[in-house]
C-alpha cells in the first residue's frame, strides 16, 4: 500500500478497533493493577464505534483532515474518560498536522504521529518520561521522523518499533498522574498501561498499511 486513501479511513479504524477488542482483557488486567481496570473496555468501545461514525462524516465532508478532526471529537464524547479524551485529542491534533491531503502517505503519516503526540502532551499536560501514553506515541513519532525510507509501510513499521521501545522505557518510570501515582511503588518493572494503548495503535496502523 502506497497511501491510505480517504475512502479507506473506515477500514483503517476497523483494524484499530479490532486490535483494541482483541486486547480488551489484557488492557483491563494491566489497568486493574494501577488504575480503575476499565481501560480495555473504554478503548474497545471507543475505537469500534469510529468506523460507522467516520462513514457518516464522509457522507457530508469530503476533506480527510476534517473527517479525522471530527472523528476525534466524537471519540472523546463516546468514551468521555481520561484516556478517551486523550486519544480523541491526539486524533484531532494529528488531523490538523496532516494538512490538506486526501491520502496518508509516509510523510503524512509521520506528521499525523507527531501531531498526535503534541495533542496528547497539550491535553494531558504531560511530558515524555511521565509514564503515560505519550511515551509510546512520541517515540513512534520520533522513529517515523528518523526513518530513512519514506514509504508508508516503512514509516508505519518504524513508528510501531519506536512505540515498543517507548513502552519498554516506561518500566523504569514512576507515574505522576491519576490513581497510578498512588500505587507508584508497584510501577517499577511494569509497563504503563496507557503506553500499551499507544503501541496497539501503531501495531494496527502498521498491519493495515501492510494489507
Amino acid at each position: 500500500m502506497e497511501a491510505i486513501q480517504f475512502q479507506q479511513l473506515p477500514a483503517l479504524f476497523r483494524q484499530i478497533g479490532a486490535v483494541m477488542q482483541e486486547n480488551e482483557a489484557y488492557l483491563c488486567e494491566l489497568d486493574a493493577e494501577m488504575g480503575d481496570g476499565d481501560l480495555g473496555l473504554t478503548m474497545r468501545k471507543g475505537f469500534t464505534a469510529l468506523p460507522a461514525i467516520i462513514e457518516e462524516l464522509q457522507a457530508a465532508e469530503p476533506a480527510l483532515s476534517k473527517v479525522l478532526m471530527k472523528a476525534g471529537m466524537k471519540l472523546a464524547s463516546v468514551v468521555p474518560s481520561t484516556m478517551g479524551t486523550l486519544m480523541g485529542s491526539g486524533i484531532m491534533s494529528g488531523a490538523k498536522a496532516v494538512g490538506d491531503v486526501q491520502a496518508l502517505d509516509g510523510e503524512a503519516l509521520t506528521r499525523f504521529y507527531r501531531g498526535f503526540a503534541e495533542g496528547l502532551q497539550k491535553r494531558g499536560k504531560c511530558q515524555v518520561g511521565d509514564r503515560t501514553v505519550l511515551d509510546a506515541v512520541d517515540a513512534a513519532a520520533a522513529a517515523a521522523e528518523r526513518c530513512p525510507e519514506r514509504t508508508l509501510v516503512a514509516v508505519a513499521e518504524a513508528a510501531h518499533r519506536g512505540a515498543q521501545e517507548g513502552l519498554e522505557a516506561t518500566k523504569t518510570m514512576l507515574p505522576k498522574f491519576g490513581k497510578a501515582a498512588v500505587f507508584s511503588q508497584k510501577a517499577t518493572g511494569r509497563v504503563d498501561q496507557g503506553a500499551v494503548v499507544g503501541v496497539l495503535l501503531t501495531q494496527a496502523i502498521e498491519a493495515f498499511c501492510r494489507s
